[in-house]
């Protein structure tokens, strides 16, 4: 049986073996094992690339910093947006394949500005059985190294790896681009990533650890892990949440009480959090499709409705 001791120094000798490396990285716990990993065998011949662009919160952004940092890796960051894309703004089921294919030519070409030629990323083993992964023919099409997939790491083994090499994200949730709180049909708009990330900064000053605000067309459906599900119901925070959310221009702020599900603003059998890899753990989840109405409680409503 191959252990993840032996799984780790393959694929370290993988990247040693490699004149230069450049990781695709988010700061999400895939991408920091492998910036890690080609730290540790390249050193200063490692770099590590974050693609700035609006579907990625500022938080992330500063994260991404942050854990670069504590690896000890250089850090570049490219910026480019994939609402120049009709393809992506449309945001039909295959918008992580445009999302990810802008995402990697990014990183390719900053890669050849600097004499590199293998682009990481971080898909890990338990990817490509995670259902409908349309980014991952993005990674195939650019040829782009994915040295835990090729070495049979696990999203359990790549914690315990971040964790041996002492990461702070070891146990960080999953964190998907800004664009998969938006249903699938429903055009990818800066006003509409803005307003998620402004609403999911809100519940993160509140403490909240895994959340989601999905943005249904002006109705904001908010999701909680379900141990934090008993605090969305204090009455300062519904009243805060309620009238902070609708500054930001949501007509209606509700709670989602299911909790919190990855891909639940996609059509069934397709992952809309495919961000971390980057940015997400899509092995267990349940879906609906756009149309479908979300099971809500209205508690949170910003304003009365008149036209029942």
């Amino acid at each position: 049986m191959t252990t993840v001791e032996t799984k780790l120094e393959a694929a370290r000798e993988d990247l040693a073996g490699r004149d230069g490396v450049l990781v695709a990285f988010s700061g999400g716990v895939d991408s920091s094992v492998v910036a890690a990993l080609a730290h540790d065998a390249l050193g200063a011949d490692a770099v590590a690339c974050t693609a700035k662009s609006e579907t990625l919160p500022e938080a992330e952004l500063e994260e991404a910093r942050r854990v670069a940092e504590e690896i000890g890796i250089r850090h570049e960051i490219v910026s480019f947006s994939e609402l120049e894309s009709d393809d992506f703004v449309e945001n039909d089921d295959d918008r992580c394949y445009h999302c990810r294919t802008m995402r990697l030519g990014e990183m390719l070409e900053t890669a050849r500005e600097f004499g590199i030629e293998t682009v990481c990323d971080g898909t890990n083993a338990d990817d490509p059985g995670a259902g409908h992964r349309p980014g991952l023919q993005a990674v195939d099409e650019l040829e782009v190294h994915s040295p835990l997939l090729a070495h049979d790491v696990s999203k359990a083994e790549v914690r315990e790896i971040a964790d041996s090499y002492g990461l702070s994200v070891a146990d960080k949730p999953s964190m998907a681009c800004l664009s998969s709180r938006i249903p699938t049909g429903l055009e990818v708009t800066e006003d509409r990533l803005t307003r998620v990330e402004r609403a999911e900064a809100l519940l993160r000053q509140w403490g909240f650890e895994q959340f989601r605000v999905r943005d249904h067309d002006g109705l904001a459906r908010i999701e909680v892990a379900p141990d934090e599900l008993e605090r969305t119901l204090q009455l300062e925070f519904v009243e805060t949440v309620r009238a902070e959310l609708a500054e930001l221009g949501f007509d209606h702020v509700t709670l989602d009480l299911h909790g919190y599900r990855t891909g639940s603003v996609s059509p069934e059998g397709t992952t809309a959090d495919e961000g971390e890899n980057e940015q997400a753990d899509a092995i267990e989840r349940k879906t609906e499709t756009a149309s479908d109405d979300p099971l809500v409680e209205d508690v949170f409503a910003a304003e009365s409705r008149t036209d029942d």
